[in-house]
């Protein structure tokens, strides 16, 4: 029994090892911008600051949770110029590529307070919150990551209750492989969760001051409703130029060009 244990350790351990490998840390090129960005938001240059973020991020050859930082920093120089959409845009990309950043979570919610629009969604399903709250708890790669490294697990463990002489180690075996079973299902889910959302991006944040959405995508539908800058949207559709978005328990058309994709 302690021999399976000790497998058991060894191989969460070694999950783990794993999981940090692939975890991007490092920034990557860009350091003489990251530098100059940051220079010009400490002496108050924030629309200079701002280009340079925003530079940082069009060289990146792929964003990775190393670009977080840069996300964030965007937000705030936005933010510090009341470019409220902007910075709320920036909150969420950082959240997308870092979802335990506690500092983007709490600007955003106070970004979020600045907003006109105070829709809420009163037909939220509590579970389905509580799957999206777990879901945005990691990003995708680690979800992926975790995956594997408990079906891997989970392999080790059917081994054992397969070969092992021992009646305990056969027990513990086969509860741990449907133990790991579960949660690599689990995982799985929520990684192919993530990707299908940063493959659709239907979420998009309102960029004019004012959008008044319509029945239908032309400019002689009826006015539905009115959404000021910063509003966060789903988008379900687009045709002709016009976007069919939902916010809250309202649903109506604007046009594309009032908003952008998170």
């Amino acid at each position: 029994m302690k021999r399976f244990v000790s497998i058991i350790c060894v191989a969460i351990v070694a999950a783990a090892a794993i999981a940090q490998t692939f975890s991007p840390s490092e920034k990557g090129s860009g350091d003489v911008l990251w530098d100059n960005a940051n220079q010009a938001y400490s002496e108050g240059r924030y629309a200079d600051a701002a280009a340079a973020y925003a530079a940082i991020i069009d060289e990146a050859p792929a964003l990775t949770r190393a670009y977080a930082p840069v996300y964030y920093n965007l937000g705030n120089a936005h933010f510090k110029q009341g470019e409220l959409s902007q910075a709320i845009l920036a909150y969420e990309r950082c959240l997308r590529l870092s979802p335990t950043d506690k500092n983007a979570k709490f600007n955003l919610r106070f970004a979020q307070t600045q907003i006109i629009d105070n829709i809420a969604d009163t037909q939220v399903f509590f579970l389905r919150e509580w799957l999206t709250t777990l879901r945005n708890l990691l990003p995708l790669n680690v979800w992926m990551w975790l995956s594997i490294c408990l079906f891997t697990l989970m392999l080790v463990c059917l081994l054992l209750f397969a070969f092992s002489r021992s009646i305990g180690v056969r027990k513990a075996g086969f509860y741990v492989s449907i133990i790991c079973l579960f949660c690599s299902v689990v995982a799985f889910a929520n990684a192919a969760s993530l990707h299908r959302r940063d493959t659709v991006r239907a979420e998009a944040i309102i960029t004019r001051g004012i959008v008044n959405a319509k029945a239908s995508p032309d400019r002689s539908g009826t006015e539905l409703f009115t959404l000021h800058e910063g509003t966060k949207v789903t988008i379900h559709e687009t045709l002709a130029g016009y976007a069919n978005i939902e916010v809250g328990n309202y649903n109506g058309w604007i046009p594309l060009n009032t908003l952008e994709r998170i």
